[in-house]
Order: C-alpha cells, then sequence, then structure tokens
C-alpha cells in the first residue's frame, strides 16, 4: 500500500518553468484571437454598423488604415457599404462615407458628437490649455471669430508684399538655391519639395500672422523651440498622449518655452504702444472680449498663436509641395502658369511687376491648380469626433434602409473622410488624374461642387461670422459646418502668392509624382520628392 509522501510526492515536482512560460505566450494570444473571431461571428448586434473583421484584437485595422487610409475606405465600402466600424489599436471608428456621411458627421448635432473628446488629448499638450479642443465649443466657436477678425483684406495686402520680401530673401540665401544664382541655362539644382517649402512656409507664416517679434526669432533659438513642439505632433502622440519617452518631455517644455515667449512680446506691446500698424494676428487678438464681458487673456492669446503657427503650417506646407510637384511634371500647365503672370504683371522693361491681393484673387489658372490640388490631396484624410449620444443612421445613408435602422452607438468615434468623395468616380470624371483645367470649365462637375461648397446651400453662424455649410458638398478640402477651417482666405493668399513668385522665377521639372505619405498627420509625398529647376529663361 502507497504512503502518503508516494501520492502527494508527484505533485510537489518542481514544474518546467520556461516550458510554462511559453505555453502561456502561446496560448493566451491565440485564445484572445479565437475568442476575437467568434465574437465578430456569432455575437454581432444587427442594430449596429458591420465591424470590418479582424483577427487581432486591439490592433484591429490599425495597419491597413495607418498604411492606405484610401485604399482601406474604398475596399472596406466596396463591402460593408457606406456606414462601417473598424477597431483602431482598441477604439471603435465608425466610419460614414459619401456626402450624406460627411453631413452626418460634420454637421452633427453638439448633443450627439463631440469634437473636444477626440482631439484634446492631442492638442492641448502642444497648442496649450484653454484654447482649441480645451474649451466648450461655444468657447471656441468665440475664439474663432477673434481670429477671423485678424483675417481681414487690409492685412491680407499687407501680407502679400511680406511673403514677396520672403521669397527674395530665401532664394538669395538659402544654400540649395546657389544654381539660380549662378544664372546659367546650365546650371540647374535640386530641392526636396516638402522639406524646403516647410522651411519657406513657417518664414511667410511667422512674417504676416506671427508678427516682426517672432520672425527675428525664426533664425535662432524659436526654431528649435519649434522643432521640439512639433515632435509632439504626430501619430503615436494621437494615438499614445503621455508616453514617458524624451520626445514627450521635449513637447512639454518647448511648450511652455513658446508660450512665455509670446507673453513677453505682448507685455512689451502694452507697455509701449508703437504708432506703426501692425498686421499681425497678436494685434488683433489683443483688447478682445468674449460675449459674457471677460477679456482674451494674454496666455489664451498666447496658446491661440501656437495653435496658428502648427495648424497652418503643416497644411500649407504639404499643399504647395504637392502643387510644385504637380506643376514640376505637367509642362504644359507650368507654361499656362507663366503665361498668366506674364499676361497680368508684364512692364514696359519687359519685368514683372509685384501682384497685389485683389490681383491673386483673379487669375484662373492659379486658382485651379489650387483647387485641383487640394481635391487630389487634402492635408487631412480622417475627421474624427466622439459620440456622446447614440446617432440613428438615415435610411438614405447606404446600407441603412427603412425597415432597418441602424444606431452608432455611444462611445464609439466617428470619422469622416471627404478625401474619398474627392476622388469619387461616381462623382468627378477621371477622378484620380490631376487636372486643373475642369475647375476652369463652366460647366464641369467640379464648378458645380465648388460653387455649393462655397456660396449655395444653407448659411449658418456658429459663432464666427455666416458661412456655406457645406457638410454635403462633395468638395471639402477645408472641413464643413462649425469646425470649417477659418484660414481658408489666407491659406490661398499665402499659397498663391508664393507659386505666383516661384513660376516667375524658376523653371521646374520631375520625371513623376511621388505617391503618399499617410505615416504622418499630415498627409505629405514621399521621398524621393526632389524637384530639378534653373533659372527661368525668359
Amino acid at each position: 500500500m502507497p504512503s502518503i509522501w508516494d501520492t502527494v510526492q508527484p505533485l510537489l515536482v518542481v514544474p518546467n518553468w520556461p516550458l510554462v512560460a511559453f505555453t502561456l505566450f502561446i496560448g493566451f494570444p491565440l485564445f484572445a484571437i479565437v475568442l476575437n473571431v467568434a465574437r465578430q461571428l456569432f455575437l454581432r448586434n444587427p442594430n449596429e454598423p458591420p465591424v470590418v473583421f479582424h483577427l487581432v484584437p486591439f490592433i484591429g485595422s490599425a495597419v491597413a488604415y495607418g498604411m492606405d487610409p484610401y485604399k482601406f475606405f474604398f475596399a472596406m465600402r466596396d463591402k460593408y457599404g457606406d456606414v462601417f466600424t473598424f477597431i483602431l489599436l482598441g477604439r471603435r471608428m465608425t466610419v460614414a462615407l459619401g456626402p450624406k456621411g460627411n453631413n452626418l458627421i460634420l454637421g452633427g448635432k453638439l448633443s450627439q458628437v463631440n469634437a473636444e473628446e477626440a482631439y484634446t488629448h492631442l492638442t492641448t499638450p502642444v497648442f496649450g490649455e484653454g484654447v482649441v479642443y480645451d474649451v466648450p465649443n461655444h468657447v471656441l466657436m468665440e475664439q474663432k471669430r477673434f481670429v477671423k477678425f485678424g483675417l481681414n483684406t487690409e492685412n491680407f495686402r499687407a501680407y502679400v508684399g511680406m511673403i514677396e520680401d520672403e521669397w527674395d530673401h530665401f532664394i538669395a540665401t538659402e544654400p540649395g538655391f546657389a544654381p539660380y544664382r549662378a544664372g546659367g541655362k546650365d546650371d540647374w539644382g535640386h530641392f526636396d519639395a516638402f522639406e524646403h517649402m516647410s522651411e519657406l512656409t513657417i518664414l511667410t507664416a511667422s512674417r504676416t500672422l506671427q508678427g516682426s517679434e517672432v520672425r527675428a526669432q525664426m533664425d535662432k533659438s524659436f526654431a528649435h523651440l519649434y522643432m521640439d513642439l512639433d515632435g509632439g505632433f504626430t501619430p503615436i502622440n494621437f494615438m499614445f498622449p503621455n508616453l514617458p519617452l524624451p520626445s514627450y518631455r521635449r513637447r512639454d517644455k518647448a511648450q511652455k518655452a513658446m508660450s512665455d515667449f509670446y507673453l513677453s512680446i505682448l507685455q512689451k506691446r502694452r507697455e509701449k504702444a508703437s504708432a506703426e500698424v501692425e498686421y499681425d494676428m497678436l494685434a488683433a487678438l489683443m483688447n478682445q472680449s468674449y460675449k459674457d464681458g471677460r477679456p482674451l487673456g494674454d496666455r489664451e492669446i498666447a496658446h491661440i498663436m501656437i495653435a496658428l503657427l502648427m495648424a497652418g503650417q503643416h497644411t500649407s506646407s504639404a499643399t504647395i509641395s504637392w502643387c510644385l510637384l504637380h506643376i514640376a511634371h505637367r509642362q504644359d500647365v507650368q507654361d499656362a502658369l507663366y503665361k498668366e503672370q506674364v499676361e497680368r504683371f508684364s512692364t514696359p522693361d519687359g519685368s514683372l511687376r509685384s501682384p497685389t491681393y485683389e490681383e491673386l484673387k483673379d487669375l484662373p489658372v492659379l486658382d485651379s491648380i489650387i483647387r485641383e490640388t487640394l481635391r487630389i490631396h487634402p492635408p487631412l484624410h480622417s475627421l474624427m469626433r466622439k459620440v456622446i449620444a447614440d446617432i440613428p443612421v438615415p435610411p438614405s445613408l447606404g446600407n441603412a434602409s427603412e425597415d432597418k435602422s441602424l444606431i452608432i452607438p455611444k462611445g464609439n468615434f466617428v470619422l469622416a473622410a471627404p478625401c474619398i468623395t474627392q476622388v469619387d468616380p461616381g462623382i468627378w470624371k477621371n477622378a484620380f488624374e490631376w487636372e486643373p483645367s475642369r475647375w476652369t470649365d463652366p460647366n464641369s462637375e467640379a464648378a458645380a461642387m465648388y460653387k455649393e461648397y462655397t456660396e449655395t446651400g444653407e448659411k449658418v453662424d456658429y459663432g464666427f461670422g455666416m458661412i456655406s455649410k457645406g457638410t454635403e458638398s462633395p468638395y471639402q478640402p477645408f472641413g464643413s459646418g462649425r469646425h470649417r477651417c477659418i484660414g481658408e482666405q489666407f491659406a490661398y493668399v499665402q499659397l498663391g502668392t508664393i507659386l505666383s513668385l516661384m513660376v516667375r522665377t524658376l523653371e521646374l521639372k520631375i520625371d513623376k509624382v511621388p505617391p503618399h505619405n499617410y505615416t504622418t498627420m499630415i498627409t505629405t509625398p514621399q521621398k524621393p520628392r526632389e524637384i530639378s529647376f534653373r533659372k527661368r529663361q525668359l
């Protein structure tokens, strides 16, 4: 008869811990994947939009979406319809495509969708507290009204000359443009479209919107602060806002230093008022007050200035880069753009005089190039909101029907993708081709789209001035609804002036336009993106 020890001893054998660890390492992920697949197959809620099938929980469709959102959206629309949900690093993202989908999200009620909860974890550490998405929506609308006060015709007229001065200085001093200064017809050089335009746009923005004090520091310490702050405006910061990384610490340190820098400018201006007219945004924001009588604080002004610098610089540098890449590739369009400059601005001695703000607005070739570039390459491919109350999907939208209404549940995020309607073959002729001439044809679909976006439709004042709502327009390069970008007119001034001056000065060429880089917050051109140039031979 075995003793008690003989019975217990096998239970006390030391386990093979490496084997146990390996089993757990393999077993738990496999179990999670099996459970995730089973849940999708057997526990789907028929009253909610279909969920994009995915094997790995938490990760979901992050890779496919992040690598090529256009391809992802079109493929999922073909499979699931206009409304579907995908998993993005643990977040349930419900997409609503097409003009009706854009309207559902971008024209959504404040009681149902919330932009602050979608973006504040990214923007507040960079812009600062008390502005943009760190405040309730009605406060943001008032802050947009303050900014719009500074985006006026008088300032725009002054900005054209300032941008021209910056371009003249840039091409005369930038080492990469030495072949231009040599001036011979065989003196070809190369410049990286995005890197050089990023530098030029921040210089022009600082000279115009930011003020002389900021521009004076742009080649010194301020530029380093900007780079550190810019390092906190990336996709990883959007998904994981508080990681213990050196870049995050540099972001926080730079934000405070930049904020204090603006405060010091404001203090000096208040202590010693100048008789010289200031056309910058600081001058426009000083002495503004909210509707309840509370003055706009200097710290708020500083943070608004940071927001203007960061948001505007990224979008403008990407757009001007795409414009240059396309006209360098399409010599016929480049020739037409140059011819337009010669016809409008030639002087008796054969030179080209400076354009004015009003004249820049009346150049159809230039205008069509900017519009078409924004159609093909909108800076943002996805616009998000947090769902704070269940949203019924109207029967007219995609896969909804009269007898089966879908509900987007509270807690999901919703995602609008105007970029898809801007290249939808069902809406646009030769949708994926960059063809500016579509905008100069009064009978084209493009002319009707632009009119709908800018002139017709419901007029709404969300608190910063009357605008066309435009949420159902297939063309929305600056967004629509209450969060429509108020910097649209300044963008046209900056882009139009730079393009006009560059095509007068340089001949450009490139073998092909590079594909999109979707790994950054703003859609930029992939490397290589070097444009060949020489001094224009008159």
